[in-house]
């Protein structure tokens, strides 16, 4: 009885779906984009101060920073939605237990990442596109900024999982502080790294991992200050069973990031070698298309946030049984991403230029041909983009009742099954644009794979 009552006062059982929806989805989408802005804040800014070779280098090294955020939200992601679930079951115990697990879990793959990553940079950034055929000085840019980088990766993971925990302990604000204030540092030491300093691209990677080490500081302090349980020693003791439960159900959030790194180097390195034999030459295609996949990436951390912002309310509704106010925050959810995906798909068809120009003015013909290429990317590369709110708030959905075979073969649908082989079959035919129409060829099939995945899952 005295469970029922308190999961009745619970805010996620009690408060209007809508109001629940807005203040866990706003700091959320604002965490999710200003991580993503971290590194469009760099390219920016070493579009102005080194060039479009420069922004080429931060294109190469992009893939290991979504790795490493692959299994940042593997972990964090999990966890958040395992903590929403036993709250719905009153399960105190193994809500800590699920954090603490999933805290240590990060600093374990932290650790390793980076030390595999630093071992082998050469190597895997000639793997990321870095090949012969590219410019020899985006190569050495590729090398200096990646090393630094590195350095910052489990500092950039362990911040990012521990913001998915506090979102889901009821501080969305504080994750939303943690993440403003490294971007905040990075935007503010960028300029003076790049232009005062004439660090070029060493400099813009060193303000980055600054702004990482500050949002891992103020993530850590929140330890201590959890709401929903208090930690003791415990609850960081790997349990078998509840770190089998967290990585399940942090599946589809890592099968989404790692299916973008998947595409990122196929696309590098399908750019550079169909791009050589065209008249935009290996490095143009590769840096334009890396930035419509940054820009694309702000796109989907809005939608991601939103559906994000409405799993708790979905985790715990769903555990208690009150599947009307699952249904009701589905809809909200919906209706909210593809309003900002409709918005998007404005801007990126008929105004890529203004896009385009924040990172940089390049002059003479290799300029005349980058604006060209850019513009051409953001037009056919994303056309179909409305229909990703609705592919985003589905996988996630699933995920967040516990439908992880579904959610795994939506998200997989979205960014592998389709995607990747229309990418090897297209410039066979169309040399490099073909890689940009592999976007439109993949989006209805991936659609059809999400409805009738949802239709058997509700």
């Amino acid at each position: 009885m005295e469970q029922t009552t308190n999961q009745t006062a619970n805010p996620f059982a009690s408060e209007p779906v809508g109001k629940l929806i807005a203040r866990f989805a706003i700091p959320c989408v604002i965490s999710l984009v200003v991580n993503s802005l971290y590194n469009i804040v760099d390219q920016i800014f070493i579009g102005w101060g080194v060039g479009y070779l420069g922004n080429g280098a931060t294109n190469v090294v992009f893939p290991i920073t979504i790795i490493a955020l692959a299994f940042a939200v593997l972990i964090g992601d999990g966890g958040a939605a395992y903590m929403s679930l036993k709250m719905g079951e009153g399960d105190s115990e193994s809500v800590k237990n699920g954090a603490g697990n999933s805290a240590v879990m990060v600093l374990f793959a932290g650790v390793i990442i980076t030390v595999i990553f630093l071992a082998f940079i050469k190597p895997i950034l000639t793997l990321f596109g870095a090949t012969e055929s590219t410019n020899e000085l985006l190569r050495e840019y590729a090398l200096q900024y990646g090393c630094i980088i590195g350095i910052g990766l489990p500092f950039t993971m362990i911040s990012t999982a521990l913001n998915s925990l506090i979102r889901a302990d009821g501080s969305s604000k504080y994750a939303m502080f943690s993440m403003l204030l490294g971007a905040v540092m990075n935007t503010a030491f960028d300029p003076i790294f790049i232009f005062v300093f004439d660090m070029g691209v060493r400099g813009a990677a060193i303000a980055t991992v600054m702004g990482q080490v500050a949002s891992f500081i103020v993530s850590v302090v929140y330890l201590p200050r959890f709401k929903s349980f208090h930690f003791d020693l415990s609850a960081f003791r790997l349990s078998g069973k509840t770190c089998g439960k967290v990585l399940s159900l942090g599946v589809s959030s890592f099968i989404t990031q790692i299916a973008i790194t998947i595409v990122m180097v196929l696309f590098n390195n399908l750019l550079t070698r169909y791009g050589e034999s065209s008249v935009y030459g290996p490095d143009i295609p590769m840096t334009a298309m890396g930035i419509v996949m940054k820009v694309n990436q702000i796109m989907l951390s809005i939608l991601v946030g939103i559906a994000v912002g409405a799993q708790p309310v979905i985790g715990f509704n769903y555990g208690s049984k009150n599947f009307a106010r699952v249904k009701k925050a589905f809809i909200i959810a919906i209706v909210a991403a593809e309003i900002v995906a409709v918005i998007c798909f404005f801007i990126f068809q008929f105004a890529p230029m203004a896009v385009v120009s924040l990172f940089g003015a390049e002059e003479g013909q290799d300029g005349m041909l980058y604006n060209e290429f850019a513009v051409k990317s953001f037009r056919v590369f994303l056309l179909l983009c409305p229909l990703n709110g609705f592919q985003t708030v589905v996988a996630i959905f699933l995920q967040a009742i516990g439908r992880l075979v579904k959610s795994a073969a939506v998200t997989l649908a979205r960014q592998i099954i389709f995607l990747i082989p229309a990418a090897l079959i297209l410039p066979l035919f169309m040399g490099v644009e073909g890689v940009l129409w592999s976007g439109l060829g993949s989006g209805c099939g991936r659609s059809g794979v999400c409805a009738r995945a949802f239709a058997y899952s509700v």
